[in-house]
């Protein structure tokens, strides 16, 4: 392949415009812009695609697994290879593998092969989430209550070094488990706090938020509530605009009229971005697998314990953000940039994730008409394609 290529034949939305009749540029895997298709270089080499559009790559921050692999149980570097290359097919070029509540063993075999994977460049792979284990018991979903602990310095330590090792790291949190002081702690050394699985009151979310905490982990789910008289962590994420939120568009998670509300409250660009929470089901047939010993069953669109508890999700992004824009009526620009730029902006990778503006990573996604995706490209590769 040429140092230069132009990639045309498909409207082109840079993450804030749309252009037609243009060329996308790539030198060196990074844009280098996009040009009227009579302007394109006499030494690029030229790509058509046949129709549809060309949209930032989705980053996806909240990933348990795929291609019939769960990072829980299996924390390693080909485990994330493998979660990686399962999610391209579905649009998603940069991804946060997710470990769910845990023991530390198996905590300190993940942040291994996260750093491992960092180092050698695995395609997609931008860092790791630990969701858990300081969580509360009260608001455990599918984490296994007898390995939710409270944080202790250990563990403090642990997370910090993490932070400072990997590319990026977010943890979920309880605002009641984890104090204001371990938060501050964790933010100093880099990572992201994300308030999640939580039956904090208003009061203790925003002392969380207060200390640091910039996120909300799927917004509405296993957290307390908005009551009248007790806003709940919802009600506070809801009121804070410099809070951001993660939403698992499936239509099982959250209701529809849940998730216009929230879009309604938190105006402001970027407040809300779509996460899949895909477990090892995603890119294959699996109808059921085992985590920490329990079966989870996928029917009718979702995943469950046999007592009925959500355990993830069977969500793709690209379901996710035609679920916004054919359910919520969502213009389609908005709906990609919730599944790439907005969460981009929530980890602080902006500069090179989540649009295609000129020195942006070269990682897209060529969808159809009818906004299925066709092929993927990671760093101006194309990782995969439908035919």
């Amino acid at each position: 392949m040429s140092d230069l290529v132009a990639v045309s034949g498909a409207r082109i939305f840079d993450g804030d415009e749309w252009h037609d009749h243009a060329a996308l540029l790539i030198e060196f895997g990074y844009i280098a812009g996009i040009v009227p298709i009579a302007d394109i270089p006499a030494n690029a080499e030229r790509i058509a695609v046949d129709g549809g559009m060309l949209v930032p790559g989705f980053v996806d921050l909240q990933v348990n697994g795929g291609g019939g692999v769960l990072f829980n149980n299996a924390p390693d570097v080909g485990s994330i290879r493998t979660i990686c290359a399962a999610h391209v097919h579905f649009g998603t070029t940069a991804l946060l593998p997710t470990l769910i509540t845990d023991t530390a063993a198996i905590n300190d075999e993940a942040i291994a092969a996260g750093i491992a994977a960092a180092a050698e460049r695995v395609p997609g792979f931008i860092g790791l989430h630990l969701e858990g284990p300081h969580l509360a018991l009260s608001r455990k979903g599918t984490h296994d209550p007898a390995l939710i602990r409270p944080m202790d310095e250990a563990d403090l330590a642990r997370l910090t070094a993490a932070a400072r090792a990997l590319p990026n790291l977010l943890c979920t949190v309880a605002a009641e488990t984890v104090t204001p002081v371990q938060i501050a702690a964790l933010v100093e050394a880099g990572a992201v706090v994300s308030l999640g699985h939580s039956d904090a009151s208003y009061e203790q979310a925003n002392a969380a938020f207060d200390a640091g905490a910039s996120m909300a982990t799927h917004l509405f789910n296993a957290m307390s509530q908005m009551g009248n008289r007790e806003p709940g962590l919802v009600g506070a994420v809801l009121d804070r605009p410099d809070v951001t939120a993660g939403l698992i568009a499936d239509g099982i998670h959250v209701h529809a009229a849940s998730m216009s509300a929230a879009l309604r409250a938190k105006r402001g660009p970027g407040q809300v971005f779509l996460v899949t929470d895909a477990m090892s089901q995603t890119g294959t047939d699996l109808t059921s697998f085992e985590l920490n010993g329990r079966t989870i069953t996928r029917a009718n669109g979702a995943l469950r314990l046999a007592d009925g508890t959500l355990a993830g999700a069977d969500l793709d992004m690209i379901d996710a953000v035609n679920f916004m824009i054919d359910t919520l009526g969502l213009p389609a620009g908005e709906a990609f940039r919730m599944a790439s730029l907005y969460p981009a902006l929530a980890i602080g990778r902006s500069e090179t994730l989540g649009h295609l503006h000129p020195a942006a990573e070269a990682s897209f996604v060529h969808l159809s008409d009818d906004r299925q995706v066709q092929s993927t490209w990671i760093c101006g590769e194309r990782v995969w394609a439908r035919n």
